[in-house]
């Protein structure tokens, strides 16, 4: 199912934009001017035999140890590009949508993304990005609240001299 079709029919305010396809979400971010604490991305990931869509702000990454924590201290790993494409198979390579439950999965959400009142985030292309008000994105999505990311961004260079 479209995204777009499905935040329709669930009556949730959404803006849609074409945006430059891009290799990661930081990019992703970068690209559309945004911090990247305000674009989330979606990450498949393992859970002892079960899959979940972890989500999270595109400058963090996902804490294996501390997710890990949430769930019952299941062994968590991030899925294979093919378990990816079973599971996405309606959507290009690379675009991830933050909507685990159109995909039969329970959905972890970072509180760092949480924290603000609108989010960014890939629909099932890579060039279309949706514009989200959190609190609809949670009425709909039901996601399981967690602190599991951290940052990656790299330190600021220091000048020499």
């Amino acid at each position: 199912m479209y995204i777009r079709d499905y935040l329709q029919s669930q009556h949730v305010w959404f803006e849609m934009f074409l945006q430059r396809p891009a290799a990661t979400a930081s990019r992703r971010a970068q690209s559309i001017h945004l911090p990247g604490r305000q674009v989330a991305k979606g990450v498949l990931v393992k859970a002892g035999d079960r899959s979940l869509l972890a989500v999270l702000p595109a400058t963090t990454r996902i804490d294996l140890e501390r997710l890990s924590q949430v769930l019952d201290n299941l062994p968590v790993r991030v899925a294979t590009e093919q378990e990816v494409e079973r599971v996405f198979a309606d959507c290009e390579r690379g675009a991830i949508p933050p909507f685990g439950t159109l995909y039969g999965l329970t959905t972890v959400l970072d509180r760092r993304l949480a924290a603000g009142p609108e989010f960014i985030c890939v629909g099932n292309q890579r060039h279309e990005g949706l514009r989200l008000r959190l609190a609809d994105y949670e009425a709909i999505e039901r996601p399981l609240l967690a602190c599991f990311a951290v940052s990656h961004e790299p330190a600021p260079r220091r000048r020499a001299g």
